[in-house]
């Protein structure tokens, strides 16, 4: 590795797969087999399921580059004219899902025959019969060379709603399939004498186990997805069409299917639960991620960078006081794509924007700034189709604090609810409390307070439970939403006090011999009474960490102010203690107002600290000896 600066080398690739692999960067070790990618290559799943930007065409570009691989291997990506021959597909007599499991088996079947009459070609200097059958059907049909997908299919669907060419296996589909009693029969039949074809020509071979098999893969589904029956329809009958031919086939051909978990876990079909052994679901750690980010360095930097070197010289150590790789892994979504735009962006910022040759903290930050911004626009597109009302519940968490309670999301929504209703009138079934905090969770936006964690959707979790009633927005999005804060405190500022104030230093060994005066004797009381809260608030151990660092944060302003300004007074400055503490009291009277009202005196101990919040207000206002403002506290004076 050279010793000159690295930043303008170090890359951590492209968040897309294609290009990734198209630049290189891929194939230079910076691909991490993950579980998801053992349990593809070695065949025990047959269904990769993953988040968009999780990694599932990583895998799928990896394993068609894979020189280990080359038994023969078949990407299928339908474009949107592909995806609409399949979506269009209809048999009499057929439910929908059936109907498109048929156009996909013949797809299967047809890159099947090809590959088996090219391998036979090749290696077989004796071809049977049965091979020179499935070329003759090929041939007769159009399908003996590649072509575009849709092109293929619009010639299956042709053949299965009519008649396929079957005369190289011996059938005459004018009259020996005139008795089909429904369209759908007499496809079926003709399908099942293609694939006795495929399998006939397999056990005449007989070369299986003697190599791998034909590898058969189907991805991006989701750019030809949408929420409508027809496309969900699509997807189920391609979870038919493989496990059928998975078992027709045995071990000569392997399919895998890459999906997009809020895709596949939308399907509602009576053989779902057949499929559950097939389901590998991709998730990352934030180990992972960082494994992830190094790999990807050191392909673009050199094999000699190494994590210290990374993340102690090339990114600052710390940022906030936090590592910084455990403070960059935890404002993304789990899953590579936004790892590696925020990683690339912290060096564009440092690198392009800034001219250093080094990342500092304030490009982190600067990038965080940014990187939120793109993830909550990215949410919303990403979820379009699903939820396309997104984009609109995001104002129900900006300029507030992230900790979010049902009963504070409840009101929010009240007053945003009936445009919501009028905007999308389809959706009104999701557009409830429950409802958005359903979605929230399952496309990561909100977390669960579940114990001593939070816990956000991926995996099994389970969704939000009834009883569950403390939620958190993603660090992804908050820069975006300005939701920085546990909860959304004012600052204690006693401008007003502090006018009056001649401010100074004093050790505090010299005030063991001040006068005890009225004035020390209040300030004494008001320091007395921000212990008592701050101890109130440790013991409240059912809140949430963030939660309480923020109150204790802005009672330590209370209690500092407190302490200078009885500094000033023990050496004899001018101090208004009764209004000092009448400052003081307005704001803890209005402190326990806030955190009553963001909901979470429903959490264990928190509705302890606002009472007392409220009775260290009027206690104090009884010793300064009257109210604050115009209506102050009925109950303090």
């Amino acid at each position: 590795m050279a010793d000159g600066p690295l930043l303008a080398d170090l890359h951590f690739g492209r968040e897309d797969a294609e290009r990734d692999v198209t630049d290189g960067l891929l194939l230079r070790g910076a691909f991490l087999p993950t579980a998801a990618y053992r349990g593809a290559v070695t065949g025990r799943k047959m269904l990769i399921i993953g988040r968009k930007g999780s990694g599932k065409s990583a895998i799928c570009m990896q394993l068609m580059a894979d020189g280990a691989h080359t038994d023969g291997k078949v990407l299928v990506t339908p474009d949107e004219t592909a995806g609409e021959e399949i979506r269009r597909f209809e048999l009499q007599g057929l439910p929908a899902d059936s109907a498109k499991a048929l156009i996909w088996r013949y797809v299967f079947a047809v890159h099947a025959a090809r590959h088996l009459v090219a391998h036979a070609k090749g290696t077989h200097a004796d071809k049977p019969r049965s091979v020179k059958a499935l070329a003759r059907f090929l041939k007769q049909n159009g399908e003996l060379d590649s072509g575009r997908l849709d092109d293929r299919l619009a010639r299956g669907a042709r053949g299965l709603q009519t008649s396929l060419s079957l005369e190289a296996f011996g059938i005459r589909a004018g009259v020996d399939l005139a008795s089909s009693p429904s369209e759908g029969a007499r496809a079926a039949r003709q399908l099942e004498i293609v694939e006795q074809g495929v399998t006939g020509v397999l056990a005449d071979l007989g070369c299986d186990g003697a190599h791998g098999p034909l590898l058969l893969m189907v991805d991006q589904l989701e750019q030809v997805w949408s929420a409508e029956s027809d496309s969900n329809s699509m997807v189920i009958g391609l979870l038919l069409a493989a496990k059928h031919a998975a078992g027709l086939y045995g071990r000569a051909i392997r399919f895998l299917l890459f999906l997009r978990s809020d895709i596949y876990d939308s399907l509602s079909f009576g053989e779902g639960d057949k499929f559950h052994g097939d389901e590998l679901r991709i998730a990352w750690t934030e180990q992972a991620l960082r494994d992830l980010a190094l790999a990807r360095a050191r392909a673009s930097a050199g094999a000699g960078l190494t994590a210290e070197r990374l993340w102690r010289e090339l990114f600052p150590e710390t940022v906030g006081g936090e590592e910084t790789a455990a403070y960059l892994f935890r404002r993304c979504l789990p899953r590579p794509r936004d790892a590696i735009q925020f990683l690339n962006l912290c060096q564009e910022t440092a690198w392009l924007m800034n001219g250093r040759d080094r990342i500092t903290e304030d490009d982190v930050r600067q990038a965080t700034r940014q990187f939120s911004a793109w993830k909550l626009n990215d949410l919303s597109l990403e979820y379009l189709v699903a939820h396309p009302f997104l984009k609109r519940l995001f104002p129900l968490f900006q300029n507030t604090g992230y900790v979010v309670t049902r009963a504070a999301l409840d009101a929010r929504f009240g007053t945003a609810a009936e445009t919501l209703h009028e905007l999308f009138p389809a959706y009104a079934h999701a557009l409830t409390p429950s409802g958005v905090i359903d979605v929230l969770y399952g496309v990561g936006f909100l977390g669960v307070r579940r114990g001593n964690d939070v816990v956000f959707a991926g995996g099994d979790d389970l969704p939000v439970q009834p009883h569950e009633t403390e939620l958190h927005v993603h660090p992804c999005f908050r820069a975006a939403l300005g939701a920085t804060s546990a909860i959304d405190l004012r600052r204690y500022e006693p401008s007003s006090v502090r006018s009056r104030i001649a401010t100074g230093y004093i050790s505090p060994a010299a005030l063991g011999t001040t006068v005890v005066t009225r004035e020390v004797r209040l300030l004494g009381e008001l320091i007395r009474a921000c212990h008592s809260t701050l101890g109130q608030t440790g013991r409240a151990v059912g809140m949430a960490d963030d939660v309480r660092d923020e109150i204790v944060q802005q009672i330590q302003h209370v209690l500092d102010d407190a302490n200078a300004t009885l500094v000033s007074a023990g050496r004899g400055g001018s101090v208004d203690a009764d209004d000092h503490l009448l400052t003081a009291a307005h704001y803890l009277t209005g402190l326990a107002a806030q955190l009553l009202d963001s909901g979470l005196e429903g959490a264990a101990g928190s509705g302890g600290v606002a009472h007392r919040l409220t009775e260290e207000s009027r206690r104090l206002r009884r010793l300064a000896g009257g109210s604050y403002g115009s209506s102050g506290d009925s109950g303090g004076t």
